[in-house]
């Protein structure tokens, strides 16, 4: 069984996020996905989620794709992650491309691409746009 892992904050769902599960399903049988605490989305973006993470946990983990989910606390601990949940490949968007190359020792490393004009940033934007 290959065993594939990604990671995200998965807030305010949409296509783009469907898309990324959807590929990294194709890369293998077991797919486990670590979303990112309010906390961890707050150090790296400055705010907080939409949506709290349990619910965010919980949009994910209900699809069917996705066959286990955790809360992601910390980017550092990216490799206890991979030994933790025995990956065979990590999946990370492009826009993280070579970031995490020196995961390349635990397992295989993906990038893929992003989804163009969807982002939840923008997603947001346009909603306080429209207010």
């Amino acid at each position: 069984m290959t065993r594939v892992l990604t990671f995200g904050t998965f807030d305010l769902f949409h296509i783009g996020h469907v898309n990324m599960l959807l590929r990294a399903a194709e890369l293998g049988d077991h797919v486990t996905v670590g979303v990112s605490s309010d906390a961890l989305n707050f150090s790296k973006k400055g705010r907080y989620p939409v949506y709290r993470e349990e619910h965010r946990m919980a949009i994910v983990a209900s699809l069917a794709c996705v066959h286990e989910v955790f809360v992601e606390e910390s980017l550092e601990l990216k490799g206890d992650y991979i030994r933790e949940h025995r990956a065979d490949v990590l999946v990370m968007g492009d826009d993280w491309a070579g970031k995490f190359d020196h995961y390349r020792e635990l397992c295989d490393v993906v990038y893929l691409p992003r989804t163009a004009e969807v982002s939840t940033t923008d997603i947001i934007q346009s909603i306080r746009d429209d207010l």
